[in-house]
């Protein structure tokens, strides 16, 4: 059969897409499949669809693009669909042009089934959507969510559709009491989520997780809370929480109030967001309400266990308390939370054992899984439809399915070395801090020796490093390079990697898949006779395979930064060939060399030392809207970095963040200042007027 999902915007990451691209790919396997985005917004959608999926959009909202509609004249008709707040708002708001391109999608469709994933689109598939094909809502957050107006709207519309799908048992109970005419018609099937392509948590990172929109549901307010008390007793864990949304300044203030922001980082939005699962040695739900719990599978799937709160709807549907995860009662507020967290914390072998009965757990949600239940689902409609209708022969039988159309795209086909390949890698940190590099073999020639090529960017000297890839067992879908430590010296920047077919000037850059970085979690300063370094590869923003390294003879690795009312404490650990003698730090502003000062190290051992920041100095010496002062260890004549290249994060910039400080200045008013880690990772200070400032 043809299956066609409509769908708001297919080029986010939000959650309903993600559950879209892997029930289209789950249905691939068998059926002809299609999305078709409302809304066009990028050039590429972020979380790509498997290659049998076709991506079809509706508007055309990209400002530079020839087809931009945004100015279309319906756009300044209201649209005659009930308003979804969600959705129905800024740019992206519902007008006449979306009641006229989605009438007359549903008008020409030749789909055998088409399912809507939201309100609105439930309302829109129920007044527009013809007789010859089944119709089906989806509803990816839960009945009570919505407001009053949109509840009544929306259960108005689906009582119109063949079926309506929730994601958790508890709010297909909650539809079925208040549609009591259209019970038999609302099901539940979960959301299907993958098994990612890396390697399963080592569980050791003491490192908790945390994923999804920073909205005030979420409750990363409470898991925060919770942490100051786990931070208390277990100062060697941290927290990470990844995401963006309108809470975030919030959470922000809250981490600064309560002195945690050198053990809670808020890292931000991460597509795929499988490799940070696996850097978790715990994964951390703390939600009021969850309408299945995507994040919950996903981090099951990298054998990491869940600490939840038991809130409606999915959580408690998807681990069984104590054996795969932990619930934790709503009512037992941080406390409870953080008891759930110490618990796993202290017993390594009780969270491997629930790793692994995670992993297990995961696998019942596998797109295929849960595309067989959809396909029991459009097939039993299917059989209704046509022993209700006169116009049977007009459907389509799931067997006529298995037939692409014409505009069906197939998966890529090996090329061969006569036309220009596009790789496509997947890159892992190695545990000695290297890497491994796993090419597609259907993106690479195969009739000659190809090399893996690093290449340091912006390098006069053009340096670069040259490894074969090694071509798999017969049965295996890619080649491999292994870049070790041991054996190559990677001067310090960014390397951009290529595939070079051998005895050719043939070179083509090489796109990042996946990016595993969880080994350089745990992993130890490497600190050879070529002196301090660190290698960390990375997805470029514009989704190329790159490495970050960092290569010199000693090196001042920040380990804490304590705000004070005037000054900030600076702990750091000397690497390399150093020692502590004569030792002072340095601060250079970047404007004028006059204005620089020096402060007194106080040594802690033998490799550590802590510094005094006083921001008074700096406040006196300031004399521009913005100034910036670098900071370096002085050993006598030497100068030594201080920054953080250690572990897994390329830039530091905007996940370790430290609380600015007010202070006032005789001219300028109103001083902003605070310590912060430049793009290069080095440990800086920044002095600003404080009117209108936002950041650094």
């Amino acid at each position: 059969m043809k299956v066609s999902f409509l769908i708001n915007n297919a080029y986010g990451i939000g959650g309903t897409i993600r559950s879209t691209a892997n029930l289209s790919a789950g249905l691939a396997e068998r059926h002809e499949v299609e999305v078709v985005s409302v809304h066009r917004v990028l050039d590429e959608p972020p979380l790509a669809l498997d290659p049998r999926v076709r991506l079809e959009s509706l508007i055309d909202m990209r400002p530079d693009s020839p087809t931009y509609e945004g100015e279309h004249e319906l756009t300044q008709q209201p649209n005659s669909m009930f308003p979804e707040s969600g959705v129905d708002f800024g740019r992206l708001r519902f007008t006449g042009l979306h009641d006229q391109r989605i009438a007359d999608y549903l008008a020409r469709t030749d789909a055998d089934v088409v399912v809507a994933t939201r309100p609105i689109l439930n309302g829109y598939l129920s007044r527009f959507g013809q007789s010859h094909y089944v119709r089906v809502g989806q509803e990816h957050l839960t009945l009570h969510s919505h407001s009053d107006q949109l509840r009544d709207d929306q259960n108005a519309a689906v009582v119109g559709l063949d079926a309506f799908v929730t994601v958790s048992e508890a709010d297909a109970a909650d539809y079925r009491a208040a549609l009591p005419g259209f019970a038999d018609r609302v099901v539940c099937v979960p959301n299907g989520v993958p098994a990612p392509a890396v390697e399963m948590s080592a569980l050791d990172s003491k490192t908790i997780i945390a994923a999804g929109r920073l909205v005030a549901v979420k409750r990363y307010d409470r898991l925060i809370d919770a942490f100051a008390k786990v931070a208390a007793e277990r100062p060697e864990w941290t927290l990470r929480i990844y995401g963006r949304g309108p809470m975030r300044a919030a959470l922000r203030e809250q981490i600064d109030a309560l002195g945690l922001y050198n053990r809670i980082f808020l890292m931000g939005p991460v597509s795929p967001i499988e490799t940070e699962w696996s850097k978790g040695a715990i994964a951390a739900v703390s939600s009021d309400s969850e309408s299945f719990g995507m994040t919950i599978v996903e981090a099951m799937h990298c054998g990491v266990p869940v600490v939840a709160t038991d809130c409606p709807h999915g959580p408690g549907e998807i681990i069984t308390h104590g054996q795969d995860g932990l619930l934790v009662p709503l009512d037992g507020g941080p406390d409870a939370y953080s008891q759930a967290l110490l618990r796993l914390i202290a017993d390594s072998d009780l969270r491997r054992r629930m790793g692994t009965a995670a992993q297990a757990k995961a696998a019942t949600y596998a797109p295929a899984v849960i595309a067989a239940r959809y396909e029991e689902l459009f097939e039993r409609l299917q059989r209704e439809r046509r022993s209700r209708s006169s116009l049977a022969t007009r459907l389509r039988t799931s067997l006529r399915a298995l037939v692409p159309s014409s505009g069906r795209k197939d998966k890529p086909q090996p090329v061969d070395a006569e036309r220009p390949p596009v790789p496509r890698g997947h890159a892992a940190a190695t545990p000695d801090g290297g890497f491994v590099v796993r090419i597609d073999l259907d993106t690479i020639p195969r009739t000659k020796p190809v090399d893996f090529v690093a290449r340091l960017r912006r390098d006069p000297e053009r340096r670069q490093i040259r490894v074969p890839l090694e071509f798999a067992a017969t049965g295996e879908q890619h080649a491999t390079a292994l870049v070790e430590r041991a054996a190559h010296q990677l001067p310090e920047g960014r390397w951009d990697c290529y595939v070079r077919v051998r005895g050719t000037k043939e070179r083509h850059r090489v796109t990042a898949e996946l990016v595993e970085q969880a080994r350089l979690i745990p992993l130890a300063p490497v600190v050879g006779t070529d002196g301090v370094s660190s290698w960390i590869p990375y997805a470029t923003s514009d989704g190329f395979l790159a490495v970050r390294t960092w290569l010199r003879p000693a090196h001042g690795e920040v380990e804490s930064v304590v705000i004070g009312e005037n000054e900030a404490t600076v702990a750091v650990r000397l690497l390399g060939d150093a020692r502590l003698a004569d030792a002072t730090v340095r601060a250079v502003p970047r404007e004028d060399t006059a204005h620089d000062f020096e402060v007194p190290v106080r040594v802690l051992g033998d490799d550590r030392f802590e510094f005094v920041l006083p921001y008074r100095e700096a406040l006196e010496r300031r004399g521009a809207e913005h100034d910036l002062w670098d900071l370096r260890l002085q050993l006598g004549d030497r100068t030594v970095p201080v920054g953080r290249i250690m572990g897994d994060l390329v830039e530091r910039k905007k996940t370790d963040a430290f609380p600015p400080v007010l202070l006032d200045h005789a001219e300028r008013g109103a001083t902003r200042i605070k310590p912060f880690f430049t793009i290069s990772n080095h440990l800086a200070l920044s002095v600003r007027d404080a009117a209108g400032d936002t950041d650094v």
